[in-house]
């Protein structure tokens, strides 16, 4: 078998240096569209394997009564998906399996391919950049240490109930 996976997501260190609960929540929105990116769908799963849709569908591991059925090494597995309505999507490695071993196909060759950068993409990456720098100029300035005395002076300020 020959796999090759050519992909990748919004940028490589995308979240790396964001402190605190904005550092994780950017990596964890930067790592799920990386995973989203990475997946493929019946479109691209058909012209892979070479098959018509109708028989992409009977291939696939589905169950109009559990949404996310157990995996079967006879079928062909879609990803975890949290509504009915979601489309199938794909794991290449998945495709690449369900073709060596299913299908007994010889040479398997599934590319994953970057998709232009959208608006929203592009809105991320300069959000990013605004967030680095402020954070760069706020662990320079050292106001932290400023907005405790504040808080302090204002706490104090206040009378007690």
């Amino acid at each position: 078998m020959a796999s090759g996976l050519m992909a990748s997501g919004l940028g490589a260190g995308l979240g790396g240096g964001l402190g605190g609960a904005l550092g994780s929540a950017a990596e964890a929105a930067a790592n799920s569209a990386e995973s989203a990116e990475n997946l493929i769908g019946i479109d691209e799963v058909q012209r892979s394997l070479n098959r018509s849709r109708a028989s992409v569908y009977r291939y696939t591991n589905t169950d109009p009564r559990n949404l996310n059925p157990a995996f079967n090494p006879r079928k062909l597995n879609p990803e975890y998906r949290s509504d009915q309505k979601e489309p199938l999507m794909f794991h290449p490695n998945e495709v690449a399996r369900f073709a060596r071993d299913v299908l007994r196909i010889k040479e398997v060759t599934v590319e994953v391919l970057n998709s232009p950068s959208t608006a929203t993409q592009q809105l991320l990456g300069s959000i990013l950049e605004e967030l680095r720098a402020i954070r760069g100029l706020l662990s320079s300035s050292g106001t932290t240490s400023d907005l405790d005395a504040r808080r302090e002076q204002h706490d104090q300020a206040r009378p007690a109930a």
